[in-house]
């Protein structure tokens, strides 16, 4: 077995005290390093929002599980990426440290260059959606709507539709990667990358698993 360090992170005291989050996250720790053979050695869970230039520094936690890992010489493992952070600046920083993660939901493969794709994706997209929404409230006030009324509810469900949608389509920007290394593989049938995405403990968007019918829907979300 192969020793690693696992990093649990929620990004509000509420959540924090709650618990809220972190078992999610240690479940899907510990289904991944069942399946690809890690013990974990030690675990550290942190309340931080992580956002600024200063994110490290203000999360204690992390770095001592920087320094667990390169004391037993393994990876630190993460449920999420956005668990170390969607900052692209922030997740390249982490790559200095000499020592390796590993995202579970992304499974063992995705290497440095793949994690700073996906961070890229998700801030990028971040960045988009909260253009799109500024935009549409200012042309909605220039309009004379009046904002946060149930007058409005219509747009704002329109507007939480195109959110979900593109929340959904970073999703599968992200994992077709492992779907086409599996499929290089040579597993090619639906049901066969189902299993084997269940199999890296990779969960679908909504956190639940594989089936043929959903990997269906994510090739044909991609568009490929």
């Amino acid at each position: 077995m192969k020793a690693a360090v696992a990093y649990l992170r929620v990004s509000t005291e509420r959540q924090g005290r709650s618990g809220l989050g972190l078992q999610a996250q240690r479940e899907a720790i510990e289904k991944f390093a069942s399946s690809e053979g890690f013990t974990i050695a030690a675990w550290f869970d942190e309340t931080e929002t992580g956002k600024g230039s200063d994110a490290l520094a203000r999360r204690p936690v992390l770095g001592k599980a920087l320094v667990e890992a390169r004391r037993i010489k393994g990876p630190v493992i993460v449920a999420k990426l956005d668990r170390l952070s969607r900052d692209v600046a922030f997740v390249a920083g982490l790559m200095t440290q000499r020592v390796p993660f590993i995202v579970a939901e992304l499974g063992a493969d995705a290497d440095p260059f793949m994690l700073h794709i996906y961070a890229a994706l998700a801030e990028k997209e971040r960045a988009l959606i909260s253009t799109r929404t500024k935009a549409a409230l200012k042309a909605k006030k220039a309009a004379g709507a009046v904002l946060g009324n149930r007058t409005n509810l219509a747009d704002a469900q329109a507007a939480g539709a195109a959110s979900n949608a593109a929340q959904a389509r970073v999703f599968a920007e992200n994992i077709l990667p492992v779907v086409r290394t599996i499929q290089d593989s040579g597993v090619t049938s639906l049901s066969g990358i189902a299993a084997a995405l269940n199999a890296r403990g990779i969960p679908t968007a909504r956190r639940g698993q594989w089936h043929a019918r959903s990997v269906s829907r994510l090739i044909e979300r991609s568009g490929r």
